[in-house]
C-alpha cells in the first residue's frame, strides 16, 4: 500500500485552515506555555517539573487538538466524505495528525527554552517523546470518533487531561493505595522515569523497558482507534 503525499498534504492544509478559525483549539496552546512561564521562575526546575509541562503539552495539544479536529469533521458532516474518498485510512489519519504534531513540536521547544531544559541525551528523549505522540494522537483520534461535536470533544477530553497531564503526581500514593498501582505504568509516568535515567547517563539497556511500555500504549490505542474508525466507516 503506497501513501499519496498529495492527499496527505491536502488534508493537512484543510485542517490548518479550519484550526485557525477555531478559538477553543487555538487557545488550548496557552495552557502549557502558562505553566512553563510560571515554573521558569523556580531556580533549577526538576525533571518532574519539566515533564509535567511536556506531558501537559502532549495531552492538551497533541490529543486535544486531534480530538477537536476529528470531532469538527463529524459536526460538519464532512468525515463521511473523507471516508468515501479515494484516500486510505492511513492517509486520512496521517494528514490529520500533522497539525497536532507540528503544534506539539513547536510548543515543546518553546516551553523547553522558557524553562531552560536541556536533556542529557537529546536523541533518546526525542525517541521517547515521538513514541508518546503516537499514543496521544491515537487517543485524540479515538475520542474524536466517539463524539459528535467540538463541544462534546472539549468535555470528554477533560478527564484524560488531568490523568495524563497531572496523574504522575499520584505516584507517591501508590505504596499507600494499591489501587493506584496502574499510575506507575501510564505513558506520562514512564516518560518521567525514562527522563530521570537519561539524566543519570544510563544507556539504552536501562531505557528500553520504558520505551516498550510507551510503545505498547501506542499500539493498543492504535488498534482500538482503527477498529472504531472501520466500524464508523461501515455504519456510514
Amino acid at each position: 500500500m503506497s501513501l499519496s503525499l498529495k492527499r496527505i498534504y491536502a488534508i493537512f492544509l484543510k485542517d490548518l485552515k479550519d484550526l485557525s478559525k477555531n478559538l477553543y483549539v487555538s487557545s488550548i496552546v496557552i495552557l502549557p506555555l502558562f505553566f512553563a512561564i510560571m515554573y521558569s521562575r523556580i531556580d533549577q526546575p526538576t525533571i518532574e517539573i519539566h515533564y509535567l509541562i511536556i506531558n501537559l503539552t502532549l495531552v492538551s495539544i497533541t490529543a486535544t487538538i486531534q480530538c477537536a479536529v476529528i470531532a469538527e469533521e463529524k459536526e460538519k458532516n464532512t468525515l463521511r466524505g473523507l471516508m468515501l474518498s479515494p484516500a486510505t485510512v492511513l492517509e486520512i489519519l496521517t494528514g490529520k495528525s500533522f497539525v497536532s504534531l507540528v503544534l506539539t513540536a513547536v510548543t515543546i521547544l518553546v516551553c523547553m527554552n522558557i524553562t531552560g531544559y536541556m536533556p542529557e541525551n537529546t536523541v533518546f528523549v526525542l525517541i521517547a517523546i515521538l513514541l508518546s505522540c503516537v499514543f496521544y494522537l491515537g487517543l485524540g483520534t479515538l475520542l474524536g470518533l466517539v463524539t459528535r461535536t467540538v463541544v462534546e470533544a472539549s468535555v470528554i477530553i477533560m478527564p484524560f487531561l488531568f490523568l495524563f497531564g497531572f496523574g504522575s503526581q499520584l505516584q507517591g500514593l501508590t505504596d499507600q493505595y494499591s489501587i493506584l498501582a496502574f499510575v506507575n505504568y501510564m505513558p506520562n509516568t514512564q516518560l518521567i522515569e525514562f527522563a530521570h535515567k537519561v539524566e543519570d547517563g544510563l544507556g539504552f539497556a536501562d531505557l528500553w523497558s520504558h520505551l516498550l511500555i510507551i510503545l505498547a500504549w501506542g499500539v493498543a490505542i492504535g488498534i482500538l482507534t482503527i477498529g472504531v474508525y472501520r466500524k464508523r466507516e461501515m455504519d456510514e
